[in-house]
């Protein structure tokens, strides 16, 4: 995965990046910060929902261990200065104008393609996929209503097989995948999945788009923006 790979990078972009961010609030008076974490906080978790009450300190990669840290250096900015912050624990996030590194975007184009695409595993590992409209409805509300500091998860509340997932996007992108299974990737969970009770009490928040749906409508942008 790319932060074992080069973890320093993923240090001075969240870690560095963040207190930056934190410290020009303070000194500017921003009166509510909004920070992106990410599911990948809560690691190796076997509960049945991901909740943000749980242990999350001992985080399986260091992408996670840095949204890890700016969910802790921006408590201490709340201690500190008495800065409002909500952290958003989004949890795996895709749709129209995704990043082509994700498996979203990756399995639809290179199965449109016909090119191979790599399973990791058995296909039996799980991701609670969220649309991104649902994470942007999330966010607005996040921005709506400040709180002292909050953690709280944005998420559909529901895992995808990644065996469902190339499947879906076979059925709405036409043609069948040309799959080579592969070992797992160090530094990968089993599953995410996520408790949104709290973000459905403090904000309001449902997600709305079903993964199904949202393979489509990614399709249906793909197909719009580089042709059948």
């Amino acid at each position: 995965r790319p932060s074992i790979q080069d973890p320093l990078l993923y240090v001075q972009a969240n870690v560095r990046g963040t207190t930056n961010m934190l410290q020009y609030s303070n000194e500017y008076n921003v009166t509510n910060v909004v920070i992106a974490s990410s599911s990948s906080v809560y690691g190796e978790s076997t509960s049945t929902y991901f909740s943000e009450a749980e242990d999350v300190n001992m985080p399986v990669s260091p992408y996670a261990s840095t949204k890890r840290a700016c969910e802790l250096i921006s408590y201490t900015y709340h201690h500190l200065y008495g800065l409002n912050v909500t952290n958003l624990r989004f949890f795996t996030v895709y749709g129209p104008r995704g990043r082509p590194d994700m498996a979203p975007y990756k399995f639809i184009d290179r199965i449109r393609r016909g090119v191979e695409i790599q399973k990791f595993g058995n296909g039996s590992t799980s991701r609670d996929y969220t649309y991104v409209d649902d994470i942007v409805d999330g966010v607005l509300r996040s921005i709506d209503r400040t709180y002292p500091y909050e953690i709280l998860n944005l998420g559909k509340g529901k895992g995808t097989t990644l065996n469902e997932f190339i499947g879906l996007v076979e059925r709405y992108v036409g043609r069948k995948a040309n799959v080579k299974v592969l070992e797992e990737q160090m530094g990968d969970v089993p599953f995410t999945n996520a408790d949104v009770s709290k973000a459905e009490r403090l904000l309001g928040y449902e997600s709305r788009v079903t993964f199904e749906e949202g393979i489509r409508r990614t399709v249906g942008w793909f197909n719009e923006t580089f042709g059948e």
